[in-house]
């Protein structure tokens, strides 16, 4: 399969504290071989998501952890992909950025056409996984559908609405 990949397993990857929130914008639609007009975009929507206002305009390494924390997930997900690896760091922050976060994230996963998630969390693979693989040491355990293989990794039944 060809398309377009991405990670979101290190909520600061590629981030440049030594950057403006604006510059890192700039540099990741650089290097994701975004076009200007599409860059500008790219900044309207992290901005309007993340809800930085000024700081924008200052380096990343005076921002609070929290303002991170939005500035890397607005980041992370305002690409979308055609195949998405993703860990279990992507809901952080206060409440309210939780919520707005998880609604994002959720409509990117549905727009992946491949999701690869590493999870523990139960209620993540029920809701957004059709297949599970069970990898243990590096082997393939168990492989089939969400349910089938969870019931075999937990040692007992799950229902959907795990």
């Amino acid at each position: 399969m060809q398309g377009s990949l991405n990670a979101l397993l290190d909520p600061n990857l590629g981030m440049n504290v030594d950057l403006t929130g604006r510059e890192n914008i700039m540099l990741r639609g650089l290097y994701n071989g975004l076009k200007l007009a599409a860059i500008r975009r790219l900044e309207e929507d992290v901005a309007a998501f993340a809800e930085l206002d000024e700081f924008l305009d200052l380096p990343v390494r005076v921002y609070s952890s929290g303002m991170v924390v939005r500035l890397a997930f607005a980041l992370a997900t305002a690409i979308r992909p055609q195949v998405l690896l993703m860990d279990e760091w992507f809901l952080a922050g206060d409440a309210v950025f939780m919520e707005r976060a998880r609604v994002r994230l959720e409509d990117m996963v549905r727009g992946a056409d491949i999701l690869v998630l590493s999870t523990h969390v139960v209620e993540v693979v029920m809701s957004w996984c059709t297949r599970v693989i069970w990898l243990d040491k590096g082997r393939v355990r168990e492989d089939g559908p969400a349910e089938r293989v969870l019931e075999a990794y937990l040692g007992h039944p799950v229902s959907r609405t795990a």
